[in-house]
């Protein structure tokens, strides 16, 4: 009796939960509504870009535009691999942009890391203010010291090398940004409990703290490795050898020389991103488990 009582209460309970007021439901339908509207927005040009990569340029042209090819052009793709001079750079300009944007997220993730850490949990004397330093430096545009860096680079004599498209970006102040507030939460019980049973501070980072902030720092090598995937400016300041061009040189390169020529310029636009789209798929789960626990954080 008692038990059935018990799942009665439940189930009339359940059922209060679920009913809503009349603009409960509106608003509800309301926000599916834009819902859908933003992913058709946001969907709209990628599902544009692969559709007219196998299309003739007069297909593409042609309006209304049909979102299905007549025929599979796979010439635009030859083309966009073959290049405008036909040396197949463009395998070497993927390696190139695979390198460099996996260098640099990689050692923005540590460093970060590195930085939250002794701003969190290595106390000392104006750590506070250390911090906002670091954070107004994202107020500065990154036109306004890209003279300068690139002076220094070529100095250095790290022009037209894989360590002058990499060096500059070893560290962002969002990255350290993200790590502290990730470590705001992070119990200093667990690292005072391993403090005593010996363990030195490098341990307790690489044994404790890393493994537990992979989520965060997913979000953060995924952020970094798109940011860096799609950088133009500086590799067009500090490369002129066809063989160290990033993705976004190679692009632009083709492009100017193919701009008459629609279904190549899409084909190669499309070939760009598909590493960008798999590795983003890849880890979309470690991404939105670090944004939720982001926004735990901030909370």
């Amino acid at each position: 009796m008692a038990a059935g009582s018990l799942r009665k209460r439940r189930a009339v309970a359940g059922a209060a939960v679920v009913r809503r007021t009349p603009l409960e439901v509106v608003v509800h339908a309301l926000g599916w509504v834009v819902l859908v509207v933003a992913l058709v927005l946001v969907l709209a040009p990628l599902v544009f870009m692969f559709i007219a990569s196998f299309m003739p340029s007069r297909e593409i042209m042609r309006m209304p535009f049909s979102w299905w090819p007549s025929s599979f052009f796979l010439d635009n793709f030859w083309q966009a691999i073959k290049g405008n001079d036909g040396k197949f750079i463009f395998p070497r300009a993927i390696l190139n942009s695979v390198m460099v944007s996996s260098c640099v997220a990689l050692t923005t993730v540590l460093f970060s890391a590195l930085a939250g850490y002794g701003l969190t949990k290595l106390k000392f004397r104006g750590s506070n203010i250390v911090f906002v330093l670091i954070l107004s430096t994202l107020m500065v545009p990154f036109e306004t010291v890209m003279i300068p860096l690139y002076v220094v680079v070529t100095g250095m004599g790290l022009q037209n090398t894989y360590a002058g498209l990499i060096v500059p970006f070893l560290l962002s102040a969002f990255g350290v940004f993200l790590m502290r507030q990730s470590l705001l939460t992070f119990p200093d019980e667990l690292l005072d409990a391993s403090r005593i049973d010996g363990a030195s501070e490098v341990g307790i980072f690489f044994r404790i703290v890393l493994p537990n902030m992979l989520p965060v720092m997913a979000v953060l090598g995924v952020l970094t490795f798109e940011q860096q995937w799609g950088n133009l400016i500086w590799p067009l300041l500090v490369v002129q050898a066809p063989e160290l061009r990033t993705m976004p040189l190679y692009v632009v390169t083709f492009m100017e020389e193919k701009s008459t020529n629609e279904g190549a310029m899409v084909a190669v636009a499309a070939l760009s991103s598909l590493p960008m789209l798999v590795i983003f798929f890849s880890l979309s789960r470690f991404f939105l488990k670090g944004a939720n626990v982001f926004s735990a954080g901030k909370e």
